[in-house]
């Protein structure tokens, strides 16, 4: 399969990464792959952002894999800084392979890094394939989601 790089996302990425977000039935309804505007001006947002972390996992010069890391500095749990992995998604060609598991213990290991006290992620409730593998990660479904679009 070829050696793994995770590294920062670029500019040049960005098709990759969209193509891969709009792979499954509710990215489909929500993502534009024909208009990268959107995606490359939220990139720049991201690298002006010292807490944001959008990664891509590269083998054999190929997208194959993203997710985002948010650091956040808090004051609840004693001050604690958290971590929240955002819009991990796999190309299909290599699900299974493993490399979801490389990725999330990428941002695990980011987060230790970072000085995080917790790790947390959401994931839509029709994801459960998704949810057996956060779970056998070691997260846990510990908490209610809500969300208001705006």
């Amino acid at each position: 399969m070829g050696d793994l790089e995770i590294r920062a996302a670029v500019a040049d990425d960005v098709p990759a990464i969209v193509e891969m977000l709009a792979d499954d039935p509710l990215g489909a309804q929500r993502e534009s792959p024909d208009d990268l505007a959107p995606y490359l001006t939220a990139l720049e947002r991201l690298n002006a952002d010292l807490n944001q972390r959008l990664v891509v996992a590269v083998r054999e010069g190929r997208v194959v894999g993203t997710l985002q890391l948010t650091i956040i500095p808090g004051l609840s749990r004693r001050g604690a800084t958290r971590s929240i992995i955002e819009g991990v998604r796999i190309h299909a060609d290599e699900r299974g392979s493993g490399l979801g598991t490389q990725l999330m213990e990428w941002a695990i290991s980011e987060s230790r890094y970072s000085g995080c006290q917790l790790v947390q992620l959401t994931s839509d409730t029709s994801r459960t394939d998704a949810h057996r593998f956060y779970e056998q990660l070691g997260f846990t479904a510990s908490h209610t989601g809500f969300k208001l679009p705006l």
